[in-house]
Order: structure tokens, then sequence, then C-alpha cells
């Protein structure tokens, strides 16, 4: 039964989501706390791994969520769920593109969903943000204090055009580092 509940609830996920990793991340959220499948401490620290490694980031919370509720089957069931649905419309787009193409119902649509994507990743960065950096009973002054300090760190990075894998390589430096210093 929980394979059909991942691969159904990652399905679900997978077709709702328009515009990548952080635009699914409320649908992610919202799904996986209702099955408390994760905790919100996990979610926030999953994505920090999640974007340390390899792959898009909704096959890695697929796979991962998956892993933890049902073992190996578990995270093929919940991958192929997220995944299915993007192939499916990738098909269906493929044969008929030129026919799609040039209809203003299409264009028209498209245009509509930009501005939903770009609200949903801002909601992401809002819920995920407000986690990190607001303090509260798990989080203690210095870590609250080094966590900002590497935003900025690696704000100022991505805004100097740094290669993105020096930024991601650096703050998991920094952070490592700042956790063995001052003991997080």
């Amino acid at each position: 039964m929980i394979y059909l509940e991942l691969f159904w609830t990652f399905f679900k996920i997978g077709l709702f989501t328009f515009g990548g990793g952080y635009a699914m991340l409320p649908l992610v959220q919202q799904e996986v706390l209702a099955h408390s499948w994760l905790s919100t401490d996990e979610i926030v620290n999953f994505i920090a791994v999640s974007e340390s490694t390899p792959g898009p980031f909704a096959v890695n919370m697929s796979t991962y969520v998956g892993r933890l509720t049902g073992g190996i089957f578990g995270a093929f069931c919940a991958t192929l769920g997220v995944v299915a649905p993007s192939f499916i419309i990738i098909l269906i787009v493929a044969k008929f593109y030129e026919k799609f193409r040039r209809s203003r119902l299409v264009e028209g649509a498209m245009s509509g969903l930009r501005p939903v994507v770009v609200g949903l990743i801002c909601a992401s960065i809002f819920s995920i943000g407000r986690q990190i950096f607001v303090p509260g009973e798990t989080l203690p002054t210095a870590a609250l204090a080094v966590s900002i300090g590497i935003f900025l760190i690696m704000a100022v990075l991505a805004f100097k055009k740094v290669h993105p894998i020096i930024i991601i390589a650096a703050s998991a430096a920094t952070g490592i580092a700042a956790g063995y210093i001052i003991g997080l």
C-alpha cells in the first residue's frame, strides 16, 4: 500500500509542478508533511543536501522520501511517480508540437504560468528562509549569525558570477568549518 501511496503522491507533485524544483517545493512540503514522512527540519536539511548532490531536486527528494518510507522499492515507486507525468506530457507535446506551437491558447497558458512559477519560487524562499533565518528554540544565536554570514558571502559570489559549483563547495566548507569552530 505504501508503494502505491508514494507513487500517487509524487505523481501528483510531478503533474502539477511547473518551473522546476523550487516551484514544486510548496507542494512537496505540504504532501510530505501531511503524510508525516519528514519533519520541517528534515525537509530543510534535505534541501541543503539535494542542492549539493547531482540530479534534479524532484528526483532527489522523491528518491529520498521513498527510500525512508518504503526501502529501495519505495524509492523506485516515488521516483517513477515524479518523473512519469513529465515523460507523458513531453511525449504528447512532441507528437503535436507543430500544432501547439502557434496556438494562442498555448501561448496564453505559458504567459500565465510564468508569474505563477515566480510566485511559487518566492513562497519557497520565504518558507525555507523563515525556517533558517528566524531564530527559534532550535537555532542558537551563533548558528543564526553563521547562516546569515554564509548567505551574504554566497550572495556576493553569485552576484559576481562565480561558478555555482564553487559557491556550493564554498558554502559546504564554510558551514562545516563554522560547525567545528563554534560547535553548531
